[in-house]
């Protein structure tokens, strides 16, 4: 049941009536007003403050402001005179619960009233940009249209311009027998002059592309010495022989890919069949929040390359995330157990691994494991 609002106050004029409703530490967006000309309501929960209004007011042009702790409401009269009080004297339970439900009735269909017509203003607006955009979109291929006929009548009429002037040769060569005969000299002895141009270019050419050859290379071979591996340890507790099969161990993950299944996805690309590239695309969609694209990216690598633990620690914190506790267990169990012999090289990978399965095994409160 809610707690009445007693400590309020209210001032009026001859035109407005001035309601300050204290909101006793509640925030602005908890606070719901319902106003109509006879009813007052402001619900802040667990407080309540109702009020039956003495006289009726214009609930179109009334008003409230929220902040500082305080709810000021300002109501316009209908009538313009000195209320004698804020709400009428009544303790008819009756009364009240039928103004209470009349008033709610009315507030509702002003809301639906409001909201019908923010649509149809909506509605309105996209009528009328639709059309502003079709009427654009008409012109702009009328103009286009336009500039087409234009073009087409241009071309149309240098055309007809060509076709004039070549019967126009056409004609005067026939009046002229001397000069078709020497035209047709002049025709037959211009190809021959071309043709021992082109050789002698030719030739020309050919001899400029010998002269601009270099002198073959003289072959030797180069001397290739490779410095020995120098650790920061003392050697008496360096460990060179975990660090080396640690390498060996990575040289040989990286070079151990399923080729039947490389067989299967021939359909897939080369890129999309490398076990490096579906790692970048895992880590990308973890980071982007797409665990089960990461999950199925994670799972067809390790599909093309078991000896890669990276894959599995990886996998595994997508198991954390989706809650599927035991496969992120698993998962880090096997990573840890590639991530061998220890070494600094790998002591990252192990603590991730180690985390993500001690932080599998506390959600499953197995805090001995």
């Amino acid at each position: 049941m809610p707690l009445l609002v007693s400590d309020y106050s209210w001032t009026q004029t001859d035109s407005t009536v001035y309601i300050n409703v204290p909101l006793k530490g509640a925030k602005a967006r908890n606070v719901d007003i319902v106003c109509t000309e006879e009813y007052l309501k402001v619900s802040f929960p667990p407080y309540l403050f109702e009020s039956f209004l003495f006289e009726p007011v214009d609930e179109d042009r009334s008003s409230a402001k929220v902040g500082n702790g305080v709810a000021l409401i300002s109501l316009p009269k209908k009538t313009n005179k000195h209320w004698q009080q804020l709400m009428i004297n009544t303790n008819d339970k009756e009364k009240n619960k039928e103004i209470r439900e009349r008033a709610l009735l009315r507030y509702q269909e002003k809301l639906s009233s409001e909201s019908r017509q923010k649509a149809e203003k909506q509605q309105k607006e996209k009528k009328y940009a639709l059309e502003t955009m079709m009427k654009l979109e008409k012109e702009e291929r009328e103009s286009i249209q336009k500039m087409k006929d234009t073009e087409r009548e241009k071309t149309t009429a240098e055309l007809e311009a060509w076709q004039q002037k070549t019967e126009e040769d056409k004609l005067n060569q026939r009046g002229n027998p001397n000069q078709q005969r020497a035209g047709k000299e002049r025709r037959e002895i211009k190809p021959s002059v071309n043709l021992d141009q082109k050789k002698v270019n030719s030739e020309a050419k050919s001899n400029k592309k010998k002269a601009d050859l270099p002198p073959p290379r003289i072959s030797g071979n180069i001397q290739i010495t490779f410095t020995p591996r120098v650790f920061p340890t003392a050697l008496r507790e360096s460990r060179v022989a975990e660090e080396e099969e640690w390498l060996n161990k990575q040289a040989e993950a990286r070079r151990t890919v399923n080729s039947e299944l490389v067989e299967e996805l021939k359909d897939l690309t080369e890129e999309q069949r490398n076990p490096d590239w579906l790692k970048d695309k895992g880590d990308k969609c973890f980071a982007s929040g797409d665990y089960l694209g990461a999950v199925n990216a994670y799972s067809l690598a390790i599909r093309l390359n078991r000896k890669i633990p990276a894959l599995y620690s990886n996998r595994a914190a997508c198991h954390l995330k989706l809650k599927n506790l035991h496969k992120a267990i698993e998962d880090a169990s096997q990573a840890l157990d590639l991530l061998t012999p220890p070494v600094a090289a790998n002591a990252a990978a192990r603590a991730r691994a180690s985390v993500r399965r001690g932080s599998a095994f506390c959600q499953l409160q197995l805090y001995t494991e």
